[in-house]
């Protein structure tokens, strides 16, 4: 989030980076204990069934449709910038249950000198069934061409896919995150082509500091990064999901 006419100082955003640092901490925390608790009814098995390695032999309604559905998404995003082969085999995937939560990064411009930087939400994630690569690794390795391994982008690239179905076809895994507190979104990268990621915002809004500030902080810092910054008068503003819905019924 951009916030760039809010005029902040040196101290300002030092005191802002200790809230944000303390809050994104037990932000995180929180994520990862939800994710598994709600490991169950997020497993790939629940929506690919046999085609899931130990996912059992019971038929689970709708699997071959949505393994048929996997196999299409996967031809069209394994290609750029990745070069991963179309086919994928009828043998069990190896999609393991747990989930995994990669920092949310984008690459912003600083106006003036043109620096291009990495800024990481502390309130927003993205998030996939575990894999040998993490978000990051990945992209790296798809820069570096040289050192990506094929096998591992592609287990990467499936559980990416079959998350965006599972949530997809369970709407109510929506709604559950929703009340959580949790935005779902389908967003892509332009480092990684049309490979579908599933994103999780909190409620709780961050916001980017005017390219001034963030200049000096790089300057200070040696880094060409920044965390975008959390406001604790924040807190006492968060809409509450249920109130809402009441607001809505009674009205």
């Amino acid at each position: 989030m951009n916030d760039g006419a809010r005029a902040l100082t040196i101290d300002d955003l030092a005191r802002l980076r200790a809230t944000t640092e303390t809050v994104a901490k037990l932000l995180r925390e929180r994520l990862a204990l939800h994710l598994e608790a709600l490991r169950p009814v997020l497993s790939p098995r629940r929506l690919l069934g046999r085609h899931v390695r130990g996912g059992g032999r019971d038929e689970v309604p709708g699997a071959d449709r949505a393994f048929a559905r996997l196999r299409e998404r996967y031809a069209a995003a394994c290609g750029r910038p990745f070069g991963l082969a179309k086919e994928l085999e009828d043998e069990p995937l190896s999609l393991e249950p747990l989930i995994d939560i990669h920092p949310f990064e984008y690459t912003h411009t600083l106006e003036g000198d043109g620096r291009a930087i990495t800024i990481t939400s502390p309130v927003r994630w993205v998030i996939g069934y575990r894999a040998p690569y993490t978000l990051a690794q990945l992209e790296i390795a798809v820069a570096q061409r040289a050192t990506l391994r094929p096998g591992d982008a592609r287990q990467f690239l499936l559980g990416a896919l079959a998350l965006q179905d599972l949530l997809e076809s369970f709407s109510e895994l929506r709604e559950l995150l929703r009340e959580l507190r949790y935005e779902v979104a389908i967003e892509k990268r332009d480092s990684l082509g049309d490979l579908p990621l599933v994103t999780l915002r909190s409620a709780l809004p961050a916001f980017r500091p005017n390219d001034a500030l963030i200049a000096k902080a790089i300057q200070l810092s040696g880094v060409p990064a920044f965390i975008e910054l959390i406001d604790g008068n924040a807190v006492g503003q968060l809409a509450d999901p249920l109130r809402d819905a009441i607001d809505a019924a009674v009205r």
